[in-house]
């Protein structure tokens, strides 16, 4: 087959309606779920730790914890298998893959928010501030 035709089955099965967000960030994955003859739609909750590109088989991995245990699940991005995806908070992360999560417990593992960062850099630079004033008294 021509790469032509290739790219052109490809761009067919493409989402329009692809959520934009990053690794780091918290998203809700609405799945839907066959069960018999019944199709319901189900919650996947947790923090994007890898996100591969590739046109129409671009993928990411969602990490959660459930019950002490981690699991983590593959999303196939342009599937027709989803509702939608919503961003809950974004992460200020300077990584593309999270996989060092899966070691760290407890609080150690989560992922600083971008309002988190925002605010402790404010803060920062707002003490800086009444340090120089003190020191020029």
């Amino acid at each position: 087959m021509r790469r032509s035709a290739i790219e052109y089955v490809e761009a067919k099965n493409l989402r329009k309606d692809v959520t934009q967000f990053r690794t780091g960030d918290s998203v809700r994955v609405h799945w839907k779920v066959k069960e018999g003859d019944k199709e319901r739609v189900q919650a996947f909750e947790g923090i994007v730790i890898r996100k591969k590109k590739g046109n129409n088989r671009s993928t990411f991995t969602v990490r959660k914890v459930s019950f002490g245990i981690g699991v983590e699940r593959v999303f196939p991005l342009h599937s027709p298998r989803y509702e939608k995806i919503e961003v809950l908070s974004r992460g200020n992360v300077s990584r593309n893959r999270l996989f060092y999560l899966r070691a760290l417990k407890g609080k150690a593992s989560r992922v600083e928010t971008q309002e988190d960062a925002e605010m402790r850099r404010a803060t920062a630079s707002h003490v800086g501030a009444k340090a120089g004033k003190q020191a020029n008294a």
